[in-house]
């Protein structure tokens, strides 16, 4: 790819590559829904390439996780550019997710403001901007067994290129038969074991039992866990998903907690949770899912000012944290907003789904830059 070559449009032309109209599963079957060019990209040389937790990673461009559901999706991911790519959450053994809907478009009225938590977003028309983009997310974190979390997460290595790393994000279950920490070790254990060369907790996602899925907001358990996983998996770094803040004080604790208990990098923001109702006043997800994540591009204000002040706890307090930063990301000047504001690499999620040249974009503007 050089500077003189245009990328072609995917937005509004082309659907996004997960079809929400379509289940979990079959996404995972038959997806992502790709049948556009892969453009040549030219890396830069290995001298500039940046340390990510141990590993040289040819750009500070990744995705979180969610959209990358298996090796197939991790494999895309990276021939388009993203050189962090993070395997779907996956817990210690087979686990169902909720039925559809999974994904739908919502109206949040504009930017999404955290403070607010009692705000509702109505059902909506899909958006022409990505910029104004916003859906609401509710898939339960399914995982898939033992067996084929060891072969896929290998596979999912191995089609990755040199200056790529793969991540796997893990999640504990609640169970009367083991202890909910126990359990989070074991989905580590088992991220290791299939090769994972870094590791993220998921402390954040607002769709599970609000006592694991509000865990990032205390800091106690913030120690108490992230000790727990940083021994079990130990050489391995672990990167822990924190949702929303509205105390700075409890955000810093948060992060003295984190750093304190071996935690490497801190990766913000989740979707924000949310009340969602359709034009008749009820919830589209059903009565048991009143409440699910909100993504897209509306909530970048509110990511962003996450990094800022998160960017200025680490300085401050000199804590040994790499920040990542997520949330909105749907535009390639996007990623340099958050680099900008702090955070050490930036991730897409939702952007991805939708324009999945969109790391292409970004690698293609730095090209145009050193001419």
């Amino acid at each position: 790819m050089t500077s003189e070559q245009k990328l072609p449009d995917w937005f509004p032309h082309n659907p996004p590559i997960y079809d929400i109209d379509k289940s979990y599963a079959e996404n995972a079957l038959n997806g992502p829904f790709f049948n556009g060019e892969i453009p040549e990209r030219n890396m830069p040389d290995e001298s500039e390439w940046i340390d990510f937790l141990g590993h040289k990673v040819a750009s500070p461009l990744g995705v979180p996780a969610g959209p990358l559901l298996n090796s197939n999706w991790i494999e895309l991911a990276g021939k388009l550019g993203f050189d962090l790519p993070v395997y779907k959450t996956i817990r210690s053994s087979a686990h169902p997710g909720h039925p559809l809907p999974n994904m739908l478009h919502v109206d949040t009225g504009g930017p999404v403001i955290v403070s607010n938590r009692e705000m509702t977003a109505l059902k909506a028309e899909r958006s022409s901007s990505l910029e104004q983009l916003a859906l609401t997310n509710s898939f339960g974190m399914p995982s898939k067994s033992q067996d084929f979390l060891l072969e896929d997460i290998a596979r999912a290595n191995s089609v990755l290129s040199k200056g790529q790393v793969l991540i796997v994000s893990v999640v504990g279950s609640q169970s009367p038969e083991k202890d909910f920490i126990e359990d989070f070790k074991d989905a580590a254990l088992l991220a290791k074991e299939a090769g994972a060369k870094i590791i993220e907790a998921n402390f954040s996602c607002p769709n599970v039992e609000k006592q694991h899925g509000q865990l990032y907001s205390n800091p106690n358990e913030v120690y108490r866990l992230g000790k727990a996983l940083v021994d079990a998996i130990a050489p391995l770094p672990l990167i822990i998903k924190v949702g929303t803040f509205i105390d700075i004080q409890q955000l810093k604790e948060m992060l003295i907690s984190a750093a304190r208990a071996g935690v490497r990098g801190i990766s913000g923001l989740n979707s924000v949770s949310m009340r969602v109702i359709d034009t008749d006043g009820n919830s589209p997800l059903g009565d048991n899912r009143q409440t699910s994540g909100i993504c897209g591009g509306v909530i970048r204000h509110a990511a962003l000012d996450f990094i800022k002040k998160t960017a200025i706890i680490i300085r401050e307090e000199q804590l040994d944290l790499t920040l990542i930063g997520v949330g909105g990301i749907a535009k390639a000047h996007h990623f340099d907003q958050f680099l900008e504001q702090g955070a050490d690499f930036a991730m897409s999620a939702t952007g991805m789904m939708w324009d999945p040249y969109l790391a292409m974009r970004y690698h293609l503007t730095k090209s145009k830059e050193l001419v």
